[in-house]
């Protein structure tokens, strides 16, 4: 079993937004399991939000959610580096260069929207290329998550 450092204690001080925070993260945890069986709907990005709510208002959920047999591997590596595998890198990328564009064709109408769209997709690409990949060194073992 990894170490995973729980978050420092910035828990928000507002009993109603703790619990809007938690609902939030719970809605997301939801949102990001659909993914997985959906294509359409993004799993990483909800899983992603679902630990930044938890992080800031409960400690146990945020454990839950990091230390979860197949939910924590999906985030896991970026919580701890913004880290993100080779093949996650080349499918995100591909995937945006087939949705944007397309989408972009289809209002074409709305010369400006298609302009936008092929804009977002170039900087999400940039966004995504700047981000680390996982060093071969880590590939295949245990990752030791605790601070040095």
């Amino acid at each position: 079993m990894t170490k995973i450092p729980h978050p420092p204690s910035t828990h928000v001080k507002s009993d109603f937004l703790r619990w809007i925070l938690i609902g939030c993260g719970w809605v997301s945890v939801l949102a990001g399991v659909i993914g997985i069986f959906l294509p359409i709907v993004p799993t990483v990005p909800f899983l992603l939000l679902a630990a930044v709510c938890f992080g800031k208002s409960s400690q146990r959920f945020h454990a839950w959610l990091i230390e979860h047999n197949h939910l924590g591997p999906l985030i896991r590596d970026y919580l701890h580096g913004g880290w993100i595998p080779l093949r996650a890198k080349r499918l995100a990328i591909g995937m945006v260069w087939v949705s944007f564009p397309a989408s972009a064709l289809l209002l074409r109408e709305v010369q400006w929207l298609s302009f936008l769209l092929i804009a977002l997709a170039a900087a999400i690409t940039l966004y995504l290329l700047r981000l680390p990949t996982i060093p071969p060194e880590k590939k295949g073992r245990e990752r030791n998550y605790s601070k040095p």
